[in-house]
């Protein structure tokens, strides 16, 4: 059942709409991420939950309640935002209990509340420290907790890991995944970075100029992509033009694929191929596919990604063993031969520019 729910969310400045017509629904004890590039309307959907700014048009409801009309502090929404704003005058409990104050909590409860939160990010006994002595990751607890602390029912992150390095960024997020799973609080995170989103969202709105691209799980997003616009911004990806030649059968520089989707099954219309690096694989000349000649090699552990380049001069990107080829070789790509690895990871849409 729809928990929190966003229905018909507008908000305009001046001509331009930052958030047009959103609709979305989230389950309780669930996590949705906004996921988009800067400019996208997620920042300010995040703030019209939270109440920081004036929306246009629509409802926000929270368990059938509409909270839109609502001051920040009566919605109980808890905000972190994406630089913590912590006071490095005040040492860690008087952060925590800041928001406290302001709802008229104090004396024992406030004491209560400030040590329960610190526990459950892991800063027990951490009330008396200074803001300036602790880590990125710890300030970042520090943040949540003072989020938690008034005991929310929804918690809202702004970018909760964009200032952090990538060693820290990885555990941080791996310990904020937990964090959320184990308080059970619904909440909507916000992020630009895919890895963030899919690590973090139990499902993933992608954003773009303040519309609705796309909401579903990690998983569908990458596999079926609505619309290229979504299947190029999640994950890597290289784009082929082909023609359906025969229902299910698709040109591709002179190699016929088979492809599935409706698109495919129009004799002679043209389209455009999202294809995900693990859906090719390069093989030694002569073996049919297309004819490329490698131009780059990057090993990234478990997988190598190749560049290469087709003699159309169509610059792809496959996956392969970390022998399959060297910089400069010669070499044939095809898709690969399990038909449903190929059919989740080829993706088929119309070809624009006809």
């Amino acid at each position: 059942m729809t928990y929190l729910r966003l229905q018909g969310l507008t908000r305009r400045f001046g001509e331009r709409a930052g958030v047009f017509d959103l609709t979305l629904g989230l389950e309780r004890g669930r996590t949705l991420a906004l996921l988009g590039p800067s400019g996208s309307g997620k920042t300010t959907t995040l703030r019209l939950l939270g109440g920081f700014e004036r929306m246009d048009a629509g409802q926000i409801l929270l368990d059938g309640q509409d909270v839109g009309p609502l001051r920040p502090e009566e919605r109980r929404f808890g905000m972190v935002f994406q630089h913590y704003a912590l006071f490095p005058h005040l040492d860690v409990g008087e952060n925590v209990a800041y928001g406290l104050a302001a709802r008229g909590i104090g004396g024992a409860e406030s004491a209560r509340r400030v040590a329960d939160a610190l526990t459950l990010v892991d800063l027990a006994g951490y009330e008396g420290r200074r803001i300036g002595g602790l880590s990125g990751g710890q300030q970042q607890r520090v943040a949540l907790a003072r989020a938690l602390a008034p005991e929310p029912r929804v918690l809202l992150l702004d970018e909760p890991l964009s200032n952090l390095d990538p060693a820290l960024r990885e555990r941080t997020r791996r310990e904020l995944r937990g964090l959320i799973r184990r308080v059970g609080i619904t909440t909507v995170i916000v992020t630009h970075e895919q890895e963030d989103a899919f690590d973090l969202g139990d499902v993933v709105a992608v954003l773009r100029d303040g519309r609705l691209e796309q909401v579903g799980t990690p998983e569908t997003l990458y596999r079926e992509p609505a619309t290229a616009f979504v299947g190029e911004f999640v994950g890597r990806s290289s784009w082929l033009n082909g023609m359906v030649e025969v229902p299910g059968e698709v040109r591709v520089e002179g190699a016929a694929w088979r492809i599935l989707g409706p698109l495919a099954r129009t004799t002679g219309a043209r389209v455009r191929l999202l294809v995900r690096p693990e859906a090719l694989r390069i093989a030694p000349p002569g073996q049919g596919g297309i004819p490329v000649t490698v131009t780059d090699r990057r090993f990234a552990g478990a997988s190598t990604f190749y560049r290469v380049v087709t003699a159309a001069g169509t610059p792809i990107e496959a996956a392969g063993a970390p022998d399959a080829a060297r910089i400069g070789d010669p070499a044939m790509l095809l898709p690969v031969s399990d038909p449903a690895d190929r059919d989740r990871l080829i993706c088929c849409f119309p070809d624009e520019g006809t």
